[in-house]
């Protein structure tokens, strides 16, 4: 694991009595995710233990992008759930070692510039530029949602991704290859807003890297919550060893003498991703062993689940510490949301002198204001 993330309670969280500094020479990065829900295993070697390193080096602000969950869930009761789950995802974020002295977090629908900033985004780009993007059909078909169903805030979601990124002017944005094109989207806006209107926006760049995306403990497909696959990173040392015990590896293999298959094998790549160094020679024993159908799943499977606890008990241990810290993430959430208050300010400032958006309802005020005084000297 990271050092950030080493076995250890680290010192308590504390939210920032002030607004986080921003040194000139560093840049800003923007990440985050919809509060749909607690995060697991998968979302912890995805992405947040690249935060973690990254919150050092950058600028670092995370979204909780609740406007975006409105895409595909938006009942009142998705929306009644917003602040549960956007605590607990905050507090899974601390957990994972995210410093509120080095990283902001804020609720991404509490920011009323970016309502404005999305609409006025919307008319830099085409229908059919959006229409082409392959992301915004797989998460169609994940929402069981087809052409006829398909709101426009899923069509127009790279827009207001774009919003999210240029309203703090972030320069550098992490993503896997399948988002790239979504950072390109921002990219092609800021283009083309500073060339008619003049240079507001940095033009962000993608922070490429190779996003492991972890299987599900039934080895059909990445792990998720939603699916029933899922570790979560709360999850308790009686339910990680339940799950694991039930995790699929080879379904060809019906007897431990039976020679298995270690490639795409969900037991061993869990392996991979919590083994320490001193695990090497264990883990290599057991895939000359089984593939030579000499070690059964129960031996295999038990000593993942000795693995996976050292490697959860650290985040269990500062997920419990915080949880006791009454108040602590609401009061990370608003002292964040209010430092990018200010940003988006400052940046819609310049958004609307740039474009004279506000230019025609400043003369009819003065005008207004003109003929109000005339009134008043004749009376």
């Amino acid at each position: 694991m990271s050092s950030d993330t080493a076995e250890g309670a680290p010192a308590p969280a504390t939210a920032p009595a002030t607004a986080l500094p921003t040194e000139p020479e560093r840049k800003r990065i923007l990440t985050g995710d919809r509060p749909t829900g607690r995060l697991h295993l998968g979302h912890l070697v995805g992405s947040l233990l690249n935060r973690v390193k990254l919150q050092s080096q950058y600028d670092t602000i995370l979204i909780v992008a609740d406007l975006h969950m409105l895409t595909t869930k938006q009942t009142k009761e998705d929306i009644e759930a917003i602040a549960e789950n956007a605590r607990g995802m905050v507090l899974d974020y601390l957990a994972a070692g995210i410093d509120p002295d080095k990283a902001t977090i804020y609720l991404q629908s509490a920011i009323p510039e970016i309502y404005e900033l999305n609409t006025l985004l919307q008319n830099m780009v085409t229908v059919n530029r959006l229409a082409r993007l392959p992301s915004i059909k797989e998460m169609a078909r994940n929402a069981h949602l087809d052409d006829e169903s398909m709101p426009y805030g899923l069509l127009g979601y790279p827009v207001l991704q774009a919003a999210d990124i240029l309203l703090p002017r972030a320069h550098l944005v992490p993503v896997g290859k399948d988002n790239l094109a979504h950072v390109e989207i921002t990219r092609e806006i800021a283009r083309r807003f500073n060339r008619l209107y003049g240079e507001v926006f940095p033009e962000p760049d993608p922070m490429l890297g190779e996003v492991p995306s972890l299987v599900g403990t039934d080895g059909k497909g990445k792990m998720s919550k939603s699916a029933g696959n899922a570790i979560m990173l709360g999850d308790d040392s009686k339910t990680v060893a339940r799950k694991i015990r039930k995790a699929y590896t080879d379904p060809a293999r019906v007897h431990a003498d039976v020679p298995g298959k270690v490639e795409g094998n969900t037991v061993f790549e869990y392996f991979e991703v919590v083994k320490r160094p001193e695990d090497e020679a264990m883990i290599e024993d057991f895939k000359t062993r089984y593939r030579a159908g000499t070690v059964g799943d129960v031996e295999v499977k038990e000593a993942l689940i000795e693995a996976l606890e050292r490697y959860l008990e650290p985040i269990r241990e500062r997920m419990r510490h915080y949880e006791q810290e009454s108040g602590l993430v609401d009061e990370i959430l608003f002292e964040g949301t209010q430092r990018v208050r200010e940003l988006a300010r400052e940046t819609m400032r310049e958004v609307r002198k740039a474009m004279g958006v506000e230019r025609a309802y400043t003369r009819f005020r003065r005008k207004a204001e003109q003929r109000a005084k005339k009134k008043k000297k004749k009376e």
